[in-house]
């Protein structure tokens, strides 16, 4: 059993479930999946995870994203991207000047109301079948944080910008609400994830290298459970404490205090939270034992 994960760059055009089946089928994997979904028209950094990497998607869906986003000016679509049909045009003049300033106000907390077109659900039902239905219903606004949106280049009607933000933030309403705050519409007409946590799209390889890869060298793409790990608070145990934390056990703990990377004598055990000086399980990996058998069965 494969356990870790490979930095996927997913090409434009295929969903990222196809790219994960994909991936998946190269390792010939057992079990897999991604920590962020990208719309078929994105392209960029997706974490493919295999084995009990899969466990840890929840902290690395959590983590902050990086993105490059083009928004076009002057025509608003229904989707907010260039797949959906334009609604609305509008006439702008931007100074460069006013870019800057524009951006800054989008910067730090602040709300959104979620896109039509995105796929939250009302009554079980989600909201882009709604929307292609020609229906829509009243969504309630999310508080998301932007620590980055600056401007890469202006060429109009394309504005590129750099966004740095925290999970649940869609792309398309920012470019939608940047263009409105520049006295215009707009909608994003492309969009790559550059980064995610502390992983970078640099370091991530596509979809033909993959397929043109022999067998030891895309093995050799395989981030091992400590990488994913890295940015995390370590907490060590002894063999002891160990068992009574795969136990269900809190154990006492002075050292950081929220999510941890827990590792035992044998490597990692797994996720913990500490919190008023106890460190609580939160995931845990196969015992050494169980994965040495199940490795040694395949």
């Amino acid at each position: 059993m494969i356990d870790g994960a490979v930095l996927l760059d997913k090409p434009v055009g295929i969903s990222s479930n196809r790219a994960l089946q994909d991936v998946k089928n190269l390792y010939k994997a057992r079990k897999a999946g991604h920590a962020g979904t990208l719309d078929p028209l994105a392209s960029g950094l997706l974490l493919v995870l295999f084995g009990e990497a899969t466990k840890f998607a929840g902290p690395l869906l959590d983590a902050d994203k990086e993105y490059v986003a083009t928004v076009k000016l002057g025509e608003k679509t229904a989707t907010g991207d260039a797949e959906g049909a334009i609604i609305e045009r509008s006439a702008f003049q931007v100074p460069e000047a006013a870019i800057a300033q524009a951006l800054k106000k989008f910067e730090g907390s602040i709300e959104q109301v979620p896109p039509m077109y995105s796929a939250l659900k009302r009554d079980g039902v989600p909201l882009y079948e709604l929307a292609r239905r020609g229906e829509s219903v009243e969504r309630e606004a999310r508080r998301v944080q932007i620590s980055l949106v600056e401007k890469i280049r202006f060429e109009a009607p394309l504005l590129e910008l750099r966004i740095r933000c925290s999970k649940g933030t869609y792309i398309r309403t920012l470019g939608e609400d940047i263009a409105a705050a520049l006295g215009s519409v707009g909608h994003v007409t492309a969009l790559r994830r550059t980064a995610s946590g502390v992983f970078q799209v640099s370091d991530a390889v596509g979809l033909d290298g993959l397929q043109g890869m022999g067998e030891t060298e895309r093995r050799g793409r395989i981030l091992p459970l400590t990488a994913l790990l890295a940015g995390l608070p370590r907490a060590e145990l002894d063999a002891a404490a160990e068992t009574r934390f795969r136990n269900g056990q809190a154990l006492a703990f002075d050292g950081a205090q929220g999510l941890c990377g827990v590792y035992g004598r044998g490597g990692v055990v797994g996720l913990g939270r500490a919190e008023a000086g106890q460190l609580h399980p939160v995931r845990l990996t196969a015992a050494q034992g169980a994965l040495a058998a199940t490795q040694g069965a395949e």
